[in-house]
């Protein structure tokens, strides 16, 4: 029996049934995308630590969803550091602060403490910072 859809389908309609879409309300962040220098070695760091999926549009752009919002990878521009932190939540900090260093990222500052929870940050590959965060 053949298949009705190939997997770039089933990726889609997974993503569309499963993961809440996009709201493109005005006012809030709707969208991130990397510059990157390998869109594998992306998808592996961010898919082994924080679970997201992934659609490959090409070889220089993928899309990824984390269950609320969707950004890119892309390697269609040189990668650019700084701007803002991107934060993420985990209720289990040091369960995904070891899936950062064992996929690889750069821990650049410990867990720290701040009024209603704690985070750490680090460097993915690609030399971006991010944070997670939990409340405490």
């Amino acid at each position: 029996m053949k298949p009705i859809f190939g997997l770039w389908e089933w990726n889609y309609w997974i993503n569309k049934l499963m993961i809440k879409q996009n709201t493109q309300e005005n006012n809030l962040i709707d969208y991130i995308e990397f510059n990157v220098s390998d869109i594998a070695r992306s998808k592996a760091f961010y898919g082994e630590v924080f679970g997201w999926i992934f659609v490959d549009y090409g070889e220089t752009y993928c899309e990824f969803n984390d269950g609320r919002m969707k950004g890119g990878f892309t390697t269609q521009e040189t990668v650019k550091h700084g701007g803002p932190l991107i934060v993420l939540y985990h209720d289990d900090l040091p369960v995904v602060l070891e899936k950062v260093i064992t996929a690889g990222g750069e821990i650049t500052k410990e867990v720290f403490q701040f009024p209603g929870g704690e985070r750490f940050e680090f460097k993915d590959p690609d030399g971006y910072e991010l944070a997670v965060w939990r409340t405490t």
